[in-house]
């Protein structure tokens, strides 16, 4: 777009905008969004279409625009388009710095950008995070990394108080960062002893004090100030490897962990490092080898999944986190909101461990959860007890669930990894309402709003609205 242009793009954000990953609140859902049709796509209620570069990332919404980002080769890619036409207003990118070891389904352009009404915020595990204003003018940039995560940094930016907040687990020296939005300074950086995880955390507005940040980690769930990243509160008992992120609704959390090997009856109880060093460390070296190591201790997975400092060796604190994998339980759980210090015994209300799904957010709309995993099962439950509603196949499109349900005019949109996007009726006992079929795998999570759904695929975002 021609720079003298520029000026004219403006942001403000209102309850008609979807400023993140999973909407305004972090959860997914859309209190007002209008009519919203079951039908549609990419022959039947499309608004307009616009060819995009590759990218995981889910659009957001700010104002007149979309910001989505994506990458071309080294080139990282944020655009915003226009929200009523889809036509691209500008275009920015920086060069990989590296490029990081990342799972084959994990891509460069995967964290969501965020936005505060005032720039746009985004982040690549290649490089760093970077600030635009909606000229796309860059504000600053912070660059970061490299990171040691088995599978890639995919972590999304979150933003509040002035704070830019990104969480970067990995296996070693993870931490949790807040930036200060207007100049790209760090205002603080808490370390987290956890390994790999990849879910994108929540801003919680408690009725006293400060805002707070919770992030889902490996084995624990913490809350920090967003004012100073103090450590306020947390809840034992997640999975090894989190990949969705929290949802709040009516004072509790939900949270849904799932890791291959952690299901109800898979645990193993792996004895001390002590114990092990004593009966298998031939050489003495204080560390364990994978000669070393018995059969019956041996990781089922990669010796690299466990390895986390990649020498080739087990260390005191690689057996320590090997072996609390080993006895942890996939689950979904509803936490009280509140408290200080461990509140594992006192706030955690229910905890479901069934058909959970590995990548998906869990949805919490209309007092029901919302649950879709792998194999395209559908599962609701009683958001205040936990008890199952409904549990059933989604017959027509039975595949791989990567993107976040969405809930809103009383309906749930799924969305599977290659392009069915399945509609329920939002209820209890959820039905099939229609199953929209499109021409490109899909891995981002939809946005919502003002009787518009945005639905990106591997090569175009869609929007999508009632014309019939």
């Amino acid at each position: 777009m021609r720079a003298f242009l520029l000026p004219l793009i403006a942001l403000s954000l209102s309850g008609a905008d979807w400023p993140q990953f999973r909407g305004p609140h972090g959860s997914g859902w859309c209190a007002s969004c209008g009519r919203l049709p079951a039908e549609f796509g990419p022959g039947k209620n499309v608004v307009w279409k616009t060819a995009t570069p590759p990218g995981k990332s889910s659009p957001i919404l700010a104002g007149d625009w979309i910001f989505l980002t994506a990458a071309e080769g080294d080139e990282l890619i944020t655009m915003c388009l226009s929200r009523a036409t889809g036509q691209v207003q500008w275009r920015r990118s920086v060069r990989a710095a590296r490029r990081d070891a990342r799972h084959s389904l994990n891509h460069a352009a995967a964290p969501t950008p965020v936005t505060d009404g005032s720039s746009v915020y985004v982040f690549f595990a290649d490089f760093g995070l970077v600030a635009y204003d909606a000229g796309g003018r860059q504000r600053w940039q912070l660059p970061l990394g490299p990171f040691n995560s088995q599978h890639g940094v995919v972590a999304s930016p979150v933003v509040s108080d002035g704070r830019v907040v990104l969480v970067c687990d990995q296996d070693t020296d993870a931490y949790i960062l807040g930036v200060d939005a207007g100049t790209g300074q760090i205002a603080w950086k808490t370390p987290r002893n956890v390994i790999n995880g990849y879910s994108t955390p929540i801003i919680h507005r408690p009725g006293r004090g400060p805002a707070q940040v919770i992030a889902p980690g490996s084995y624990q769930l913490t809350a920090y100030s967003i004012v100073d990243g103090e450590a306020l509160w947390f809840v034992r008992g997640l999975t090894c490897q989190p990949k969705s992120a929290p949802a709040i609704a009516g004072g509790v959390l939900y949270f849904s962990g799932w890791t291959s090997g952690a299901d109800p009856g898979q645990q193993v109880d792996l004895p001390p490092f002590a114990e092990v060093i004593a009966a298998a460390d031939a050489n003495r070296d204080g560390k364990l080898s994978p000669q070393e190591l018995p059969q019956p201790w041996q990781p089922t997975g990669t010796w690299r999944a466990v390895d986390l400092d990649r020498d080739g060796v087990l260390n005191e604190r690689e057996w320590n986190f090997f072996r609390t994998r080993r006895a942890s339980r996939n689950g979904l759980l509803a936490v009280k909101l509140g408290g200080s210090g461990d509140v594992t015994d006192t706030h955690v209300l229910w905890r479901f461990e069934k058909s959970l799904p590995d990548v998906p957010s869990p949805l919490v709309y209309q007092d029901v959860v919302f649950l879709v995993r792998s194999g395209g099962i559908a599962t609701s439950l009683d958001a205040r007890t936990g008890k199952v509603l409904k549990q059933g196949r989604l017959a027509g499109a039975l595949e791989d669930y990567y993107a976040s349900p969405v809930g809103a005019d009383g309906k749930v949109y799924l969305a599977s990894e290659h392009g069915k996007v399945v509609v329920l009726r939002a209820a209890g006992e959820w039905e099939i309402l229609a199953i929209n079929e499109f021409d490109s795998d899909i891995y981002a999570t939809p946005a919502v709003a003002e009787g518009r759904m945005y639905i990106r695929t591997q090569n175009a975002l869609y929007a999508i609205g009632a014309l019939e």
